[in-house]
């Protein structure tokens, strides 16, 4: 008797467990509308080596802008 209640709370704790993960994993697929962020910073897309590629574009292009003019005196 201890051993089917064991077994069937095992059980329901499995089924929570999995209708919680289902829901996150739905709720982490990206849609359309969450692309472009509201600062206009797109999203990355592409295979992963694709978006370490645009990673390390982004920080050269970075790096070569020039830093604004500002008050060197403290």
């Amino acid at each position: 008797m201890r051993i089917v209640f064991g077994a069937l709370s095992l059980l329901v704790v499995l089924a929570i467990v999995g209708v919680l993960a289902k829901k996150q994993l739905g709720a982490a697929a990206p849609s359309a509308a969450t692309a472009t962020s509201t600062q206009g910073v797109t999203a990355p897309t592409g295979t992963p080596k694709q978006q370490v590629d645009q990673f390390k574009q982004s920080v050269d292009k970075a790096l070569q802008q020039s830093r604004p003019a500002g008050d060197d005196t403290k």
